[in-house]
C-alpha cells in the first residue's frame, strides 16, 4: 500500500509478544516497518473501549485495511471508516473461515486455495467479497511456503482492490451458502500424530504444521517431532518403526507408511535421519506414540 502511495494514517499491530529461544519480548514485523517509515503505530490490548475506538477514529481515515490482525474488530470499529474494513483472507471464501485457513488446506488435502479480498461484518469471515483469485497448492508445500505465496499475492489484491474502489468499480458479491467450511484454530490436540490415520494423511500434517507448531510424536516416553517425511509402500502394525536407515525411519500407518527424513528431540534441534541416527539408535520394532 505504501508503495502504490496511499497515505496510511496508523498502523495497529498486537502488542509486543515473547517469541522464540529464551522468550525474549519481540516486536512483530509490522511494528517493525512501521518504526523504519515513521508511521504512527498503536498496540491496544483489544479494540472493544471507547478509548481505542476514539484513537482509531481520530485518524479521519477512509478505510481500515486487516491482514491475520488477530483481534476481534467489533462492530463499532468495522462502522469508523466510510468504506469499511477490508480483510484478506488466505482462502477462497466460504471455504475456510476463520483462525487458521492455510493450515486447513494442507490438511484437508485441498488442490487450491487462494486469496479473498471481503468486506467486513459481524461474522466469521462472512461479509461479502470484492475480489478472488485462486493459487495451487504444490505437492511439497508446508505453511510456510504456501503463506508466502499467499502474502504477496494478497498483496497485490489489496492494491487492486483499492484502485477499484477509489474508482468507483468495486462491487462486492455475497458469499454463497453452499461450499461453508471452518479453519479452526490448530489446537495441541492437532499436532499429535496419530499413526492409525493413513501415511498420506500424517505426511499432509507435517506439511500443514511446519514451521511451527510442528507434527508430534513420543519415541520411549520422549517427545518427538517429525518435519520432513515421505508416503512408502511398506506395511506394518500402526506406529511400529519398520526401517531405520541414513535413508529414513520408516514407521508403519493405518495405511501405508511413513519414511520420516528429518526429526528433532525435545530440546535438541532438527536433524536428518542419519545425523540422528547416530546419536540415538532406533531398532525395528519398536512403537512410537
Amino acid at each position: 500500500m505504501l508503495e502504490a502511495g496511499h497515505e496510511v494514517a496508523l498502523v495497529l499491530t498486537q502488542p509486543d509478544r515473547p517469541a522464540g529461544r529464551g522468550m525474549p519480548t519481540v516486536a512483530s514485523a509490522v511494528k517493525q516497518l512501521a518504526q523504519a517509515r515513521g508511521l504512527e503505530l498503536y498496540q491496544p490490548e483489544t479494540l472493544k473501549g471507547s478509548a481505542e475506538q476514539a484513537r482509531v477514529a481520530a485518524t479521519g481515515s477512509d478505510c481500515l485495511v486487516v491482514a491475520a490482525y488477530g483481534l476481534l474488530l467489533p462492530p463499532p470499529v468495522l462502522r469508523l471508516a466510510p468504506l469499511g474494513a477490508l480483510n484478506i483472507h488466505a482462502s477462497l471464501l466460504p471455504r475456510w473461515r476463520g483462525a487458521a485457513p492455510i493450515q486447513r488446506a494442507l490438511l484437508a488435502g485441498d488442490a487450491k486455495t487462494g486469496i479473498s479480498i471481503m468486506q467486513m461484518d459481524a461474522g466469521l469471515d462472512t461479509g461479502p467479497v470484492l475480489s478472488q483469485q485462486a493459487l495451487a497448492i504444490a505437492p511439497q508445500e508446508d505453511a510456510q511456503s504456501l503463506h508466502d505465496k499467499l502474502a504477496a499475492l494478497g498483496a497485490r489484491m489489496i492494491v487492486a482492490a483499492l484502485e477499484d474502489i477509489a474508482r468507483g468499480r468495486a462491487r462486492a458479491v455475497p458469499q454463497p451458502a453452499d461450499g461453508v467450511t471452518y479453519a479452526r484454530k490448530i489446537g495441541k490436540g492437532d499436532t499429535v500424530i496419530d499413526w492409525t490415520a493413513s501415511a498420506v494423511h500424517i505426511e499432509r500434517a507435517i506439511r500443514a504444521l511446519r514451521p511451527a507448531p510442528g507434527a508430534s510424536t513420543a519415541l520411549r516416553g520422549t517427545a518427538l517431532k517429525l518435519w520432513r517425511a515421505s508416503v512408502d509402500h511398506a506395511h506394518g502394525a500402526a506406529g511400529s518403526v519398520l526401517e531405520a536407515s541414513p535413508a529414513g525411519i520408516v514407521i508403519a500407518c493405518g495405511a501405508g507408511a511413513l519414511r520420516v527424513t528429518e526429526l528433532q528431540r525435545a530440546g535438541g534441534r532438527r536433524l536428518a535421519a542419519a545425523e540422528f541416527l547416530r546419536g540415538q539408535r532406533i531398532e525395528p520394532g519398536e512403537r512410537l506414540g
